[in-house]
Order: structure tokens, then sequence, then C-alpha cells
């Protein structure tokens, strides 16, 4: 990683609206001796997670929601960016987010999800797609080739972008192959047509609520990792392939967002 790099990654800035500055008087009285309890006495109207030392002596790591920043020990000055070990070239920062970003994949009620087993089925991959995403269909384009996977497809419409998502993912779940009728809707963007019957599109949609999936397609490894975006074939084929967070930081890809 160059410096170059890293200067583009590193952002100093203040918290602005999230989050109400102290006054003078505030700061220079008395704070209590936890950094958890010192940011939420600076900040009272701010909700703070965990508070973690780092590498880097005097400054924290904090979390705030699905957000991380670190802050020095004073809780004045905030860092918004990624944390970086340049002699073991890792991002730190995109380890910690792989690790809370993590799915309970057992807990993943499959039943609800389409199953296509490819080749020998050894990997395994949860997918929450939209029927009408752009991304999504990019990305079953590029799986193609993939094998030696069981992939499970929560079809999961964004009614607020794709109007016509939620009836064409019913017809693609009360169709009598569903495997069949989701290559022909994503591949080949084929009308399907079946009867409606009972399914769990309305229950996929509130499960990716709850995990806090906000776009599509999401993709969900064995072991929990969660890899949103339009990834190329390459790029899930070395993702799939890790069994712990990479040193790499995360992939650029596109997804849709509700």
């Amino acid at each position: 990683m160059t410096i170059s790099r890293l200067r583009s990654t590193l952002c100093l800035c203040t918290l602005g609206a999230a989050i109400s500055f102290p006054s003078a008087a505030q700061t220079s009285a008395a704070l209590p001796t936890s950094m958890a309890e010192r940011l939420q006495a600076l900040y009272p109207a701010t909700r703070f997670g965990a508070v973690n030392s780092t590498p880097w002596p005097g400054v924290f790591e904090v979390v705030m929601g699905a957000n991380l920043a670190y802050v020095d020990e004073t809780g004045q000055y905030f860092l918004f960016g990624h944390l970086y070990d340049m002699k073991t070239q890792r991002d730190l920062t995109a380890e910690r987010k792989d690790a809370f970003a993590r799915v309970e994949f057992s807990s993943l009620p499959l039943a609800d999800a389409v199953k296509e087993v490819r080749g020998t089925g050894a990997r395994t991959l949860a997918i929450f797609s939209d029927p009408d995403c752009p991304y999504c269909r990019r990305l079953e384009v590029e799986m193609k080739s993939l094998t030696d996977l069981t992939i499970y497809t929560f079809l999961m419409p964004i009614a607020s972008l794709h109007p016509e998502a939620r009836s064409k993912a019913i017809a693609v779940w009360c169709s009598k192959d569903r495997v069949a009728a989701w290559h022909a809707l994503m591949w080949r963007d084929e009308k399907i047509s079946a009867e409606e019957c009972p399914h769990p599109v309305d229950r996929n949609v509130a499960l990716g609520d709850r995990l806090g999936v906000s776009g599509t397609p999401t993709l969900v490894a064995a072991d929990g990792r969660v890899l949103p975006g339009a990834a190329s074939n390459a790029q899930i084929e070395a993702w799939l392939a890790r069994s712990t967070a990479s040193a790499e930081g995360p992939v650029s890809m596109k997804s849709e967002a509700r």
C-alpha cells in the first residue's frame, strides 16, 4: 500500500450534526476515567457502542451503530476512515467491520430460499436478491460458471425501487422448477407465469431488515461473512476461499440500496 493511497483514505473531520460538541467548560471539567463514560458525558445526545483500544497509542476505536471511528483520549478529536498497519499491510478497520457484519448462517431460514446445487455443492452461499435489480442480474450472469456450490437465494424485492419485483419473486417461488424460473428471469429476462401460492417473500424482506441488509445483491458466506454488491466471478471465488477476514480490505462493488 502506498502512502498516497493512505492519505486519500484517511479523513480527519469533525462530527458535524451527528454529535453536539461540548462547551469549553465541559472539556475543562473533571471527566470520568472510563473512555466510554467520558464520551457519553461529552456527547450525551449520541449513542455509543463499544469503545476499544487500538495499536495506535492514545487512540481508541468507538462503535456508533454500523460506523467505526477513532478518537483521542480527550474525546475531542475524531477520525473517520481506515486505520492501516503498514508493516503487515493490513486494513484494520476493514477487518473490524467485516467481523461486525457477520451473520449467523445456521440461523438463516433456508427453507425460505430458492436452493440450487451445482457440482458437488461443497461450498455454501446465501444471496439476498431482487428480481428487478440490475446489479442482481449482473451478479447472476457473473456466477454462471461457478461450480461445486450450494446457493440459497432469498427473494427480497425492494418495492420502493421496483414495484413489480414482488409479483415476479412470487412467480419464481410458485413455479414448478424454481431454479429454472429464476435463471430464465435473471439470465434471459423471460416473463415468469405461475399461480400464486403460499410464499416467503414478505418474510424474506423482514429477514433482510433484521439482518441489516440495506441493498441487493448481498452475499453471505457459510462462515457469516457478508459481501454486498455485484462482485465479479474472480472476486467471489477469492472471497469464498477466505477462511478469515481478508487483510486486503473490502472489494469495491455496486449494489442497489433501499
